[in-house]
């Protein structure tokens, strides 16, 4: 970076920790205030610069808090190329995924309620659910039909992947839930979370509830599960329960007009080639089908728990410190301690899995799936469109990484800026 551009960088640091003051962002302190080292942050700046110079990504923004301020919050690059704009601490990203630890959030708000237990039928609230079908094993003859599910699917087994639910990227299911019009949040929908959950109802389970974990619509259903029990429409929920209390200001399922200049661009990149605009009509890969304008195009009626929202790096950042805080922030209790204890120890270990997995969030469960520098008892997640987080209770500190590519060519940028951010604690 040139000199004039560290300067100009540094100027817009001084400003944000000036604005932040003002504002519903963490507060800004220099690293050394909380154990970490300004050198060895650089060398966070300089990936990022590297990634951009190479065209491997066109822009990003990470943020580094340790015990409860933002030591770190860095731009890079552009969110959009083509028209010159340059990335600010502000740009709205796409989050996808990292939408489901938020619908998670919200299901544990109303466990603990009282409105349910998490081992009852999630039926009781969607009746569509009470007698799902599942497919034969795929080694049965190709004429074999589904059989019933031997136990209806559980709220936990919806917050831990282990309903028998999936994605369109399925080869076996994918098809059906395209013929059947079922979306995913990633592409513009005419519909509702009830009435797609309905027709989600009527096609058949990959597998039985609770025999094996597969990445899916569960927190779809889960969403329209809030919808229910709150007698909110999922975004009216969010709103006024979590983002409205937590100050998350610019986090929405569907943008607002007047913030839409400031949604990053999407680009991609296969293999070693430099980096391209994502075109705008819909992308078929597969079975799945997704596009880039659903945040601002379309009917704005489908609200999905999976992959819905948009956010920036200092809202999520805030979400990410309630849970550090143990379900509090600035004095406003979302969640009991022990709920989000329950929330981010690992759910899976009686399944044949070779990670960790809580509600809504990755766990680092022990020394053995540490592959890299971090903490047993870590919790992360991450997005469809290159975004992730990382959560450490042990060292008290968050990180957030967001882009917006894909496919990434095989890039592991996000797991490059965490081992960024733990390699700079100093004290």
């Amino acid at each position: 970076m040139r000199k004039t551009d560290r300067l100009l960088l540094h100027i817009s640091f001084l400003l944000v920790l000036a604005v932040s003051a003002f504002s519903h962002d963490l507060p800004m302190v220099e690293p050394e205030a909380v154990g970490l080292s300004t050198e060895r942050l650089s060398r966070l700046d300089k990936v990022m610069e590297a990634y951009v110079e190479q065209q491997k990504i066109a822009g990003g923004v990470t943020l580094i808090a340790r015990h409860g301020k933002i030591a770190h919050l860095g731009t890079y690059g552009m969110m959009d190329v083509e028209a010159g704009k340059p990335m600010t601490p502000d740009t709205i990203f796409r989050i996808a995924s990292m939408t489901k630890p938020i619908t998670s959030v919200a299901v544990m708000m109303l466990y603990e309620e009282g409105h349910f237990r998490l081992h009852e039928p999630v039926s009781k609230f969607i009746p569509a659910f009470k007698e799902m079908p599942v497919l034969p094993p795929e080694d049965a003859e190709d004429s074999a039909s589904p059989v019933p599910a031997i136990q209806q699917i559980t709220i936990w087994n919806l917050l831990t992947h282990t309903s028998g639910l999936t994605y369109h990227w399925n080869e076996r299911l994918g098809p059906q839930y395209n013929d059947a019009g079922i979306t995913h949040g990633l592409l513009q929908d005419e519909s509702t979370l009830e009435e797609k959950m309905k027709v989600l109802a009527t096609i058949p389970l990959l597998h039985q509830p609770g025999a094996r974990v597969e990445y899916g619509l569960s927190i779809d259903v889960l969403g329209h599960l809030v919808e229910v029990v709150s007698g909110m429409p999922l975004n009216q929920f969010f709103s006024e329960r979590i983002f409205k209390p937590l100050g998350m200001k610019d986090t929405h399922f569907f943008i607002p007009e007047a913030k839409r200049e400031r949604l990053a661009t999407v680009y991609e990149r296969t293999g070693d080639s430099p980096i391209m605009r994502k075109p705008q009509e819909p992308t078929v890969n597969g079975s799945l089908i997704y596009s880039t304008d659903y945040p601002y195009n379309g009917p704005k009626t489908y609200f999905s728990g999976g992959a819905g929202l948009v956010s920036t790096a200092s809202d999520y950042a805030r979400f990410a410190q309630m849970m550090l805080n143990g379900g509090e922030l600035d004095g406003v209790r979302l969640l009991s301690r022990k709920t989000v204890e329950l929330m981010t120890t690992d759910r899976l270990a009686k399944m044949d899995v070779n990670y960790g997995f809580g509600f809504g969030f990755g766990v680092v469960r022990n020394e053995s799936d540490l592959w890299d520098i971090g903490s047993v008892g870590a919790y992360s997640g991450g997005g469809f469109f290159f975004t992730s987080f990382f959560i450490d209770p042990q060292e008290q500190m968050l990180g957030i990484f967001m882009c917006q590519l894909h496919p990434t060519g095989g890039l592991d940028l996000g797991d490059r800026i965490r081992i960024l951010s733990y390699q700079a604690i100093a004290d």
